[in-house]
């Protein structure tokens, strides 16, 4: 057998190190990336204790005729490009007064020329609405369209109208927009968690907290008031403390109550060294007094 003398067999394994080396310092060829033709978005917002959170590709018109065209009446739509929307509900909801528990659901819908089914469906990660069955729908329900003047470019699905038991989803597009109403039982899931809480030991309760509740959810007027005046007892120099027992004894009908509150909180409003507390509750303690004169 013939053996390659020792320094040829040097040569070749100094020739493939510095190949190595050379490969080693190559910079790496860039990722190559394209725009979406219809870009994803999440949006998360919080509605009282619960979170919603929504995720789907957005369209865009480029020049078509969206809803009867594009995508027909009367035929099931993924309200949105490429995979299923998603939907997400932290805690049990109302869709248009329907129930619905917590969970995970994936968005379809019927457009029609002037009334929408919205369905609500278990999660199946379908892309686009080509295996939809609807022997898996967990909810549908109807809500009337709204006519825009201006056309929206780009498919968009938010979350207005947010008070702490309710919110108005959107899905607008085009020409249209479809008002979704979102309902949430927050007194039910939150009263007993508050009276737990205020029936426990210790010193740092929410006591202004749970009186606001209490006053914007139409309940025990009496309890509220006496938590405010707890929170008061360990804050007296917050104004807006006292400014907020007026509106509690507003409610109940003690005027004379009310307008004593209100201008005890003027007086500490008025000596505010924050410029923008002290206009703020300057003329909300005004109104209030305005208004019970």
């Amino acid at each position: 057998m013939h053996l390659p003398p020792i320094r040829s067999l040097f040569a070749a394994t100094c020739l493939l190190s510095f190949v190595a080396a050379l490969s080693a310092q190559a910079p790496a060829a860039p990722k190559l990336e394209f725009p979406a033709a219809s870009p994803t978005a999440t949006l998360k917002q919080r509605v009282g204790v619960t979170d919603i959170e929504i995720s789907y590709a957005r369209p865009s018109m480029k020049g078509r005729e969206i809803f009867g065209k594009l995508e027909p009446f009367g035929a099931v739509w993924r309200t949105g490009a490429n995979n299923a929307t998603r939907v997400t509900f932290s805690t049990d909801v109302k869709i248009q007064g329907s129930a619905l528990a917590a969970g995970t659901y994936e968005l379809f819908s019927i457009p029609g020329p002037s009334e929408w089914t919205v369905i609500f469906q278990k999660v199946g990660k379908q892309w686009g609405a080509y295996a939809y069955k609807p022997e898996n729908d967990t909810l549908r329900v109807k809500t009337k369209s709204v006519a825009l003047t201006a056309p929206v470019e780009t498919l968009t699905i938010d979350l207005n109208d947010v008070r702490d038991t309710s919110a108005t989803l959107n899905i607008t597009w085009a020409k249209t927009r479809v008002p979704v109403k979102i309902d949430i039982d927050v007194v039910t899931a939150l009263v007993p968690q508050i009276e737990a809480a205020m029936a426990g030991t210790g010193d740092k309760k929410p006591y202004a907290q749970a009186a606001m509740f209490y006053l914007e959810n139409n309940l025990d007027l009496k309890k509220a008031a006496q938590w405010m005046d707890a929170a008061i007892a360990a804050q007296p120099d917050l104004c807006y403390l006292v400014y907020r027992k007026g509106l509690i004894l507003e409610k109940m009908g003690d005027k004379t109550g009310a307008l004593a509150a209100a201008k005890a909180s003027l007086v500490v409003a008025e000596k505010a060294t924050m410029p923008a507390l002290k206009d703020e509750y300057v003329r909300r303690n005004n109104e209030l007094i305005a208004r019970l004169k």
